[in-house]
Order: C-alpha cells, then sequence, then structure tokens
C-alpha cells in the first residue's frame, strides 16, 4: 500500500499505546474505514476489548521498554500484516512534579518510554519500510513537545526529543517514499494526568480539569487520521490556548522543504566526504 492512499480502507497499522485513551481511538477510528490493526500495550484485556470493536486485529501485547522484545514483535507484526503502512508510536506517560523534588529515575522512566521506546520501534521496521518504498510513521508528542510546560521537564524533554527525531527522519526518507507525521496533541479527554508519574515515580492518581474537558478522542483521532492522508507533516490537535502556542511554534513548511532538501543535494556525500 502506498503513501498517498486517500482513505485507510485495507491498510494495516500498528499502533502502541492501544488499550486506552488515543491509541483506542485511533484503532477504533482506523478500524472503522477497513484498516487491518496491529495492537500493542500492556494490558491483555483492555487490548482485546478494542480488539472487538476492530474485524481485523491482532492483538501483541509487550512492554515497549524491553528493547529485546521489539526485534520478535516487529517480524511478527509485519509477518501477520503482510507489511506495516501506518505506525503509530502512541505509548507513553506524562509527569506532575517540579524539577527541584523529581528523582532522577523518573527521568530515566519517562525518557524511556516516551522516547527510547518508540525510537527503537521505528528503528526495528524503518529497514523494511524502505526496502519496500512505502510507509507511514507517526509520532505522537504533544503540545508539551513544542512549549515547556511547568511541572513537566521529564516529559517535555522526552517529546521535543521525540519530535527532533521525527523531523530528522521524515529528512532522511521522504525521498525513499515514506511519511513521517509529528502529532502534537493538546488537552484530550484521557487518563493522562491521572496515570501521570509524580515526583517519586508514584502513579498521581486524579485527573486535571483541562483534561476532563478537553478534546474528546474520537474528535481528535478524526483531525489526526484526515490530516495523515493529507500529507501534513506537522498536526496540531488542541483548542483554545494550547492551540495558539502549538501555532506560534509550528515549524513553516518552506523550512521542512529546506531540510528535506538537503537529500536531494547530495548532503550525505558530502558529509562522509568531509565537505560539510
Amino acid at each position: 500500500m502506498t503513501t498517498n492512499s486517500t482513505d485507510w480502507a485495507g491498510q494495516a497499522a500498528w499502533i502502541t499505546g492501544a488499550s486506552s485513551g488515543i491509541g483506542a481511538a485511533l484503532a477504533r477510528g482506523l478500524a472503522a474505514q477497513g484498516a487491518r490493526l496491529v495492537l500493542s500495550g500492556r494490558n491483555v484485556a483492555a487490548l482485546d476489548a478494542v480488539a472487538a470493536d476492530c474485524p481485523q486485529a491482532l492483538v501483541l501485547p509487550f512492554e515497549t521498554t524491553d528493547f529485546a522484545a521489539i526485534g520478535p514483535a516487529a517480524e511478527l507484526a509485519w509477518g501477520w500484516a503482510g507489511g506495516i503502512d501506518l505506525l503509530v508510536n502512541n505509548a507513553g506517560i506524562s509527569q506532575r512534579s517540579l524539577a527541584q523534588e523529581t528523582d532522577f529515575a523518573v527521568y530515566q522512566q519517562i525518557i524511556a518510554v516516551d522516547l527510547l521506546a518508540p525510537i527503537a520501534l521505528t528503528q526495528a521496521l524503518l529497514p523494511r519500510m524502505v526496502a519496500r518504498g512505502s510507509g507511514r510513521i507517526a509520532m505522537i508528542s504533544s503540545i508539551a513537545g513544542k512549549v515547556g510546560v511547568p511541572m513537566r521537564t521529564a516529559y517535555c524533554a522526552a517529546k521535543f526529543g521525540l519530535a527532533g527525531y521525527g523531523d530528522a527522519l521524515r529528512a532522511e526518507v521522504a525521498h525513499l517514499g515514506l511519511q513521517v507525521h509529528n502529532i502534537y496533541p493538546g488537552s484530550v479527554a484521557t487518563d493522562v494526568s491521572r496515570n501521570a508519574l509524580t515526583a517519586d515515580g508514584a502513579k498521581r492518581g486524579v485527573s486535571d480539569k483541562v483534561i476532563d474537558n478537553g478534546i474528546e478522542p474520537a474528535v481528535a483521532v478524526a483531525q489526526m487520521l484526515a490530516e495523515m492522508l493529507a500529507g501534513q507533516r506537522e498536526i496540531i490537535v488542541a483548542e483554545g490556548a494550547e492551540k495558539a502556542m502549538g501555532e506560534a511554534r509550528r515549524t513553516p513548511d518552506a523550512l521542512l522543504d529546506q531540510i528535506g532538501a538537503f537529500m536531494a543535494a547530495g548532503y550525505v556525500k558530502r558529509m562522509n566526504e568531509g565537505a560539510e
């Protein structure tokens, strides 16, 4: 399946963090459009419940930071689907704690889950997508991956990093037929705040009013899916002040085009020859 399709019918999508929130809504939204789904996460019962709403779905549970498990999981997912057309790196964990009070272990955990794990999974699929000459990779970052937000220093570090990886990756693979979408949700009505880590790594256990009153996941997902099909490289899914912040930090298309053009202009060859 090529990446310039006008709908998701028949395409195979692999979603991490698919047991709830944005991931579950993405699965159901894609399934409604005829996509085949590989659903990953840790909660098997919740994944099974999502899969029940998806006529063509493989439940593939694994811990995203079990890096040794990623290669075999990629092999299984690719084989079951006959190739992955869309990888959605959605699994993540947030934070609610001041930097000066936060254990370093919390930084390690959040960066492992929110940054290293999606990089590892992308790297496992990338050679296959490049060899086939098509595929989409979606990075679920955050408005907090555009603008530094108090009490989320670890989360912001990871989400800024994920966006940077996505931008650089896009520049390397766009001419090979791949698309990379950086997605920046604002407040979406999920359990992200309830599951956030506090200063000592404990689960927060309560939500934020702004999250509870946020965009419904199905509405957020409809925008994400439509804008990916339209070829949008940066997708800001937010309302009000959060949308304004995201738009203020949006990377101009002209700049993305300029960076992408480096490859066509022989950037790699010049770098390897020491000419850059």
